[in-house]
């Protein structure tokens, strides 16, 4: 435990970008930058080296702009899926899924679609599996749940469902559990935690609670404890850690602070997630 430390710069600044990593890279795709004429929302992606530090480099791009997209990956395969932009019209919710070879540099190809078009949704997933949780669709907020097999490319298929309806919910996950966390009704701020078994079907069941109701944090894994970082907690963001032991349940602990100061509507990735083989 304790508080996070400076690892470098993306190669634009952004928030609502999507995240996924394999054991050596991380990356970092989409997103929005103000202004929305230039460029807005972004189809840029980064990478990293997680064992060092230092700044992003470019990777390549997703099929289109957007923000509010999610992702998660297996060791060799990111997928990003929902998100927004503003063709053909205001705030168009996407149900496009891209996937990436993360190895090998260059643009994301088209996976498949979500079952809604929506954005903002939590995303987890095991080394076969990825999982899209919740989410806005339209001038609504859904509970669904959606999942692909990540080895394959094709449209996702009804997982079950969320307790509640909620929107910018955060997803981490060891190889066999999933995990959601927080999120806004809009404007009712969620510290309820959910969790499902990625390999099987069926709604998600009540884990315990965040330390403190919020949205728009990051979230990440390795197979034991799941970090939750910073936040919208109305009406300031927020710069707390707190921390799970997946294969338990029960109410989150702290862990430290974002050393940044407060922060939210980011990605968290690890080098030993549930997806890692």
């Amino acid at each position: 435990m304790g508080n996070s430390q400076d690892f470098g710069n993306l190669t634009v600044a952004r928030s609502l970008n999507g995240g996924c990593a394999s054991a050596t890279r991380g990356i970092c795709a989409g997103g929005y930058n103000e202004p929305v004429s230039s460029p807005g929302y972004l189809d840029t992606i980064d990478y990293i080296t997680i064992a060092a530090t230092g700044n992003a480099v470019d990777f390549g791009n997703l099929t289109e702009g957007r923000t509010g997209t999610t992702g998660t990956s297996s060791s060799t395969r990111g997928v990003f899926g929902g998100g927004n932009n503003p063709s053909p019209s205001p705030d168009t919710k996407k149900n496009t899924i891209d996937y990436i070879t993360i190895a090998t540099l260059g643009n994301a190809l088209n996976f498949g679609d979500l079952t809604q078009e929506k954005r903002n949704t939590g995303c987890t997933g095991s080394a076969t599996r990825a999982i899209w949780a919740g989410g806005q669709v339209g001038p609504t907020i859904t509970n669904v749940m959606d999942y692909v097999t990540i080895a394959s490319t094709g449209d996702a298929t009804d997982f079950g469902d969320l307790t509640a309806n909620r929107r910018h919910c955060i997803g981490s996950s060891s190889s066999t559990r999933g995990i959601f966390a927080g999120g806004t009704t809009n404007p009712t701020l969620i510290d309820i935690i959910e969790y499902v078994t990625i390999s099987t079907l069926g709604n998600s069941q009540d884990f315990g609670n965040l330390t403190d109701a919020r949205s728009e944090f990051g979230g990440t894994s390795n197979k034991i404890r799941a970090v939750f970082m910073g936040g919208w907690d109305s009406p300031v963001y927020d710069n707390r850690i707190d921390y799970i032991t997946i294969a338990t349940t029960g109410n989150a602990s702290d862990f430290g602070n974002l050393g940044g100061g407060v922060r939210g509507a980011m990605a968290g990735i690890s080098d030993s997630h549930g997806g890692i083989s």
